[in-house]
């Protein structure tokens, strides 16, 4: 689940805090890297629970309202759908998510408010009186109901994204990237593997985890060598003008390049072109990709490295 532009995101931000505190601590900052990963897919797993917690908040409004002193006809004979819907109760009975839950508890008991405001923006959309005024209940329609609630409703709330950011600082820069794997983990789901569904892995495989720890260790390490490499196309530019993230990005694209033969030279740049977009100045881009172009033809020439 965490790919390699999420694990680029992570190592241009431990470096830049590296650089800042003028340290070279490998250890401390591949902690660091670990620690911000495992963050991330914590996130992952706080925003399928959120679906869960977003059907008990509506049971728990149903038995109020049948609890009343004076219920009407309609508190009585509330429409039930929702808690009968097939998608939801498999997943809150996924034997992967109960277990991680269990071994990293982190629940929404403390945005009562949020869940009650985001219920109403629920039942009072489109979406789900669509959904209630088909007589039928179908697992695929069950399961879409809910693509569509987290996709049009869940992503789209501006107060989802201030609660996240305040819980914790890992995921101010990774709430769209995991939304995106939560609909993917969705759109999986079948009625037929019951319990035993499974979810996303943190890595996909041993080789991206590998890919985060040698990215970071050869940029780090390597940093001296790099940075004299850029130096040599920057000499008409002072130190001080050439932004402290311009020279992080571009020091982790040479490593890239330089140690990772099977990435396209073409695919690195255009990931830390975007990143520089993101995180850097407005002229950022364009500057950091005409100093990788011409660090790139230098080390073709010298065959320091020998792919397209």
């Amino acid at each position: 689940m965490i790919n390699r532009v999420l694990i680029r995101i992570r190592v241009v931000q431990i470096l830049f805090s590296c650089s800042q505190n003028e340290t070279t601590d490998l250890r401390k900052a591949e902690n660091e890297l670990m620690l911000s990963l495992q963050k991330s897919y914590d996130l992952y797993f706080y925003l399928l629970s959120l679906m869960m917690e977003l059907t008990n908040t509506y049971s728990q409004r149903v038995d109020a309202r049948r609890s009343k002193l004076l219920p009407t006809k309609e508190d009585m004979s509330p429409n039930t759908k929702l808690l009968d819907n097939k998608f939801i109760i498999q997943l809150s009975q996924n034997t992967a998510l109960a277990k991680y839950l269990n071994d990293r508890p982190f629940s929404w008991y403390e945005h009562e408010a949020f869940m009650r405001n985001l219920l109403d923006s629920i039942l009072n959309s489109d979406i789900y009186k669509e959904y209630i005024e088909n007589p039928k209940q179908e697992y695929d329609e069950d399961r879409e109901l809910w693509r569509k609630i987290f996709k049009h409703i869940i992503c789209t709330n501006e107060d989802l994204y201030t609660i996240l950011e305040d819980e914790s600082l890992y995921w101010n820069d990774d709430i769209e990237i995991i939304q995106s794997f939560v609909l993917k983990t969705i759109k999986r789901f079948e009625e037929s593997t019951g319990t035993a569904q499974s979810l996303l892995p943190m890595f996909k495989d041993d080789t991206d985890r590998e890919f985060a720890v040698k990215l970071l260790r050869e940029s780090l390490l390597g940093g001296k060598e790099y940075r004299e490499m850029i130096d040599k196309y920057t000499k008409n530019w002072e130190s001080e003008r050439i932004a402290l993230m311009d020279m992080v990005i571009m020091q982790i694209a040479i490593a890239e390049i330089m140690e990772f033969s099977s990435i396209p030279i073409s695919v690195t740049l255009n990931e830390y072109i975007d990143i520089a977009k993101s995180y850097s100045t407005v002229k950022s881009a364009s500057f950091i990709n005409g100093i990788l172009d011409a660090i790139v033809k230098e080390l073709k020439e010298e065959k320091k490295i020998i792919k397209k």
